[in-house]
């Protein structure tokens, strides 16, 4: 799964991926990014190392005291 995000400002980035229950289910990516269009990918591991079922998640992007939530399928 890709994910695209634009940055139109230097900052500081947490990207996320929480399951319908609102646990986290993996830390994607943190860091600090310059502007500019970023492609994450999601392989569908979660932090333990396992694989996660085909279904619905949430993406979770912070920066700049914003917090931006999208829906993903993820399908095998």
């Amino acid at each position: 799964t890709n994910i695209l995000f634009d940055i139109a400002e230097a900052d500081f980035i947490e990207l996320n991926i929480y399951d319908m229950n609102g646990r986290k289910i993996k830390d994607l990516h943190s860091g600090y990014f310059v502007p500019g269009q970023y492609n994450i990918s999601w392989d569908g591991i979660d932090n333990n190392n396992q694989q996660v079922s085909s279904g619905i998640y949430i993406i979770n992007l912070i920066y700049s005291d914003k917090s931006i939530n999208k829906k993903i399928v993820l399908s095998k």
